[in-house]
């Protein structure tokens, strides 16, 4: 028998008998109910020995607050790619449901109707880890229309997981953008009563119609505490913590502002950033097809780890310290570095291979220790890197997507402030 949210089912069991609502699970080998208790549990499906529905769930219609424009106030554009940030419980049927036309977001955050014009649509819903190249494109374009369309300011709502990826490819992909767009999600789900998800987007808000900021960056907690949001350029952004909700730090740039959440107060932290003015977008998309691969310096590594990526386009390597691989061929237990190296030296023939710091902070510096002057000569590019691997990820994917010839040259030239000349403490 086929279920619907809500639906009120009797579950037995071989010790016992159920009752609750019943919650779609993605997972087929499970069966997810909402108790009385308000508890929400999965069953497997191999220990039910039967399931009965006792009453079909009818949702009440709900009215809701129609959104008027106001011409005195600015006008920013909700453009929604999934994540928690813009679903909310339904306390009748246990699940979590997205929400994303005006009305529906005013419903749940408030507050932002008094802070601007609020326009909102859906432009896919989906995990973060599920996002891709083409993704990254549909945004850009996305955007791009809301601009020509007269939007003053745009928020994307994205899952956390890989935000700060997306965040970097739209700062190589918008070049000259006019206007903020603030990348915001949230760490804790709707049914948590610690859910971060109003106050940040609150935030975004806020910050898009009281600064003078035109550019590409993330809004998320600046503590563990609910009093401010922090405004990070997309380019140094990244996730450093699986749960807490102020996860997302600055990584060798600087934090471009604070959002007070209680007043509403913007408060920049200094004049470096890109400013409102009239500009015309361009956009450069990335090539869907180009595959990027990852190698992460360990102990007792193998060639074969790095031969798999033969028919890739590109490499980035995350080496230890200052950029280091275990290149060097010191005794009897350290003959396979020999075929590390020579597997790199085959790599960077065919491809840009690019070394970064899977130390996160610090940049890469090849010149200090006599290996790394050997993985420069085998062709390693990015010495005195300070981007993340994460960013050095998505500007290699950029630069083959625009300027194929010129990866070389290009790739520690300042783009788009993601090469610092110091790297703060």
């Amino acid at each position: 028998m086929e279920f619907s949210n809500g639906d009120e089912i009797q579950i037995v069991l071989e010790d016992k008998t159920l009752h609750g609502r019943y919650i779609e699970n993605p997972d087929k080998n499970f069966v997810s109910i909402k108790l009385d208790s308000g508890y929400n549990i999965g069953l497997e499906k191999k220990k039910i020995k039967s399931i009965k529905l006792i009453k079909k769930f009818h949702a009440e219609k709900q009215n809701k607050e129609s959104v008027k424009e106001d011409r005195n106030k600015k006008t920013v554009v909700i453009l929604h790619t999934g994540g928690t940030i813009s679903s909310a419980v339904d306390y009748a049927t246990g699940a979590v449901t997205p929400h994303f036309s005006p009305e529906e977001l005013v419903a749940m955050f408030p507050e932002i109707k008094d802070i601007a014009n609020i326009r909102s649509r859906l432009m896919g819903n989906m995990a973060s880890d599920d996002m891709r190249f083409a993704h990254y494109n549909l945004i850009a374009k996305e955007i791009e229309k809301e601009v020509k369309a007269g939007a003053e300011g745009i928020i994307i709502t994205h899952g956390t997981d890989t935000m700060h990826y997306t965040s970097a490819a739209l700062e190589f992909m918008l070049e000259s953008l006019p206007i903020p767009v603030l990348l915001v999600g949230s760490q804790r789900s709707s049914d948590r009563g610690s859910s971060d998800a109003a106050m940040n987007l609150i935030c975004a808000v806020n910050f898009i119609v009281k600064s003078n900021f035109a550019g590409v960056a993330i809004c998320m907690h600046h503590s563990i505490n609910d009093n401010k949001c922090i405004i990070i350029p997309g380019a140094s952004a990244r996730k450093m913590h699986s749960s807490r909700r102020d996860a997302f730090k600055a990584v060798n740039g600087e934090d471009i502002a604070e959002v007070d959440y209680h007043s509403g107060s913007v408060r920049m932290l200094h004049g470096n950033y890109k400013k409102k003015e009239e500009r015309n977008l361009k956009l450069h998309l990335m090539n869907e097809k180009l595959k990027i691969g990852f190698v992460i310096s360990h102990p007792n590594m193998f060639a074969s780890e790095l031969l798999g990526y033969e028919g890739f386009d590109g490499l980035v390597l995350e080496g230890t310290g200052l950029g280091h691989f275990p290149i060097s061929e010191i005794d009897a237990n350290t003959k396979e570095h020999k075929k590390i190296l020579s597997a790199i030296q085959k790599l960077a023939k065919k491809m840009p291979v690019v070394m970064s710091c899977q130390t996160i902070f610090g940049r890469v510096d090849l010149n200090v220790y006599s290996p790394g002057r050997v993985l420069q000569d085998a062709g390693v590019l990015g010495n005195f890197n300070p981007m993340t691997p994460e960013c050095t990820f998505i500007k290699l994917a950029w630069l083959l997507s625009n300027h194929p010839k010129q990866v070389k040259e290009l790739i520690m030239e300042n783009l788009r402030g993601e090469i610092v000349k110091r790297i703060l403490e």
